[in-house]
């Protein structure tokens, strides 16, 4: 024991650097200055759960459930997490003991006396790295950190998904309702050819207004086509999202709801902590601190502890006699010296990667900001719009139905009938798209605030 004395202070001074490192975590990360209520809502309530139930539609709760269960991508998200939570048992363990048993039989001959030789043996070995720096705490801190950082960022793409499938829905049912109104429109361009092919054959109407009636049909036909094509694709993308063959053949009979309520916003300082995308990050920027204090703790010296109980006989039936049995422990001090910079490399290593991780924890902070505000303005934008289109659209309706009126007395040209219908159907199109962006903002508004969806049922199925 006294050979190591002079070596207790050396040891002594390096067991209270290790342990004294602490987290580099920037300071003012923790503390930063958040506004008391967003930019353009005064409201202080409390985030809306159970959102999905706003539209209180079956169909769309029961897409959302298929998604849940039956969605690629999710299942690949559930898997991802699984290997995260085997990567934590695997970085727990080392923090244990390792025993294994091993047994070994032989037979050999020696040709000089053509004599033969058993050998059996078995052994029971015991290994132990002392964690005196707590190098192997660290790293279960970054498997922790980093499987917490799975967990959430498989919340947020549960979040997501369930935001996909609403917003193609809804798109269907927009390009359901543009459908509808572009074969009205061709079937009423039908209707005014049969009528001017009618006065033409009567002398009333002169040729030019036949062929642009001609043309004007051709063309609506033609965006019947294309709409029909819109309405296929977006039925096949919704049916690969709830995990069905895109066949293209998913029914639709709904209409798309008019939302004009609000929705209780909560806090900006409440974001933080509720949404999963900002845990994740947060979880990942605690695992490159915790990754920094192990490449530090890398420099220093690893303590191994290793014993063996066993026993080596010629008979195999002899083993384990108690008289024989054989044992050792042995205690090892492994540190490294000259390494070429590798350790150090390797430190400075995670501590940019550390101020890196800072950066984008802020940077995907604020983007989330960004998205609950500007998700709130354009909210209001889109309400005001829709008032101001419904009227545009009663007064084009109602300048279609006088200009074709004024045309059958002769008081103005064919080309101011095809305007005023175009104002009128291209209103009731510019309605249909306003009302999907409100309902799809209101949707992009719950995910970025970060409320969860979920009813009882849903969340247990989707466990």
């Amino acid at each position: 024991m006294r050979r190591f004395r002079p070596l207790l202070p050396l040891l002594s001074s390096l067991l209270l650097l290790a342990c004294s490192s602490s987290s580099e975590i920037d300071e003012e990360l923790k503390n930063l200055p958040l506004p008391q209520n967003w930019q353009d809502s005064k409201q202080a309530t409390t985030v809306e759960y159970n959102w999905l139930s706003e539209f209180n539609d079956v169909q769309v709760n029961q897409l959302v459930e298929k998604a849940l269960a039956a969605n690629h991508q999710l299942a690949m998200q559930a898997f991802s997490l699984q290997i995260a939570e085997q990567e934590l048992i695997v970085s727990g363990s080392e923090l244990w003991p390792e025993l294994d048993l091993a047994f070994n039989s032989g037979r050999s001959k020696n040709n000089q006396t053509d004599s033969y030789t058993n050998n059996n043996s078995i052994n029971l070995n015991l290994s132990y790295e002392v964690d005196l720096w707590g190098k192997l705490s660290d790293a279960d801190r970054v498997a922790n950190f980093d499987y917490l950082a799975q967990k959430s960022t498989f919340d947020q793409y549960k979040q997501q998904l369930v935001v996909d499938v609403l917003t193609t829905w809804f798109d269907v049912i927009e390009a359901d309702k543009l459908l509808t109104l572009y074969r009205s429109k061709a079937e009423n361009s039908k209707q005014n050819l049969a009528i001017i092919e009618a006065g033409y054959r009567s002398g009333l109407i002169e040729s030019l207004d036949v062929y642009l009636t001609r043309n004007s049909l051709n063309s609506e036909l033609s965006v019947v086509l294309e709409q029909e094509t819109v309405k296929v694709k977006l039925i096949r993308k919704l049916e690969r999202l709830i995990g069905e063959y895109p066949k293209g053949e998913l029914l639709v009979n709904a209409s798309l709801p008019l939302l004009t309520d609000k929705i209780p916003l909560g806090l900006p300082s409440e974001l933080i902590s509720r949404k999963p995308e900002l845990k994740a990050s947060w979880y990942q920027l605690l695992s490159q601190d915790a990754g920094l204090a192990y490449a530090h703790k890398q420099r220093f010296p690893s303590i191994m502890l290793s014993g063996s109980l066993g026993d080596s006989r010629d008979d195999i039936g002899d083993l384990l006699s108690s008289s024989s049995l054989a044992w050792s422990l042995l205690g090892s001090v492994s540190a490294p010296i000259f390494n070429a910079g590798r350790l150090k490399a390797n430190e400075e290593k995670s501590r940019f990667e550390l101020k890196q991780g800072e950066r984008l924890y802020l940077d995907t902070l604020y983007e989330a900001f960004s998205d609950v505000e500007n998700a709130i303005t354009t909210e209001k934008s889109l309400k005001q719009r829709y008032d101001t289109m419904l009227a545009a659209q009663q007064n084009a309706e109602i300048a279609a139905t006088l200009s074709f009126e004024q045309y059958q007395s002769g008081l103005v040209s064919y080309t101011t009938v095809l305007d005023a219908q175009n104002s009128s159907y291209e209103a009731q199109a510019t309605l249909i798209r306003i009302k999907n962006q409100l309902i799809a903002n209101r949707i992009n508004l719950h995910l970025s605030l970060g409320g969860d969806f979920s009813t009882p049922s849903l969340e247990n199925k989707a466990e």
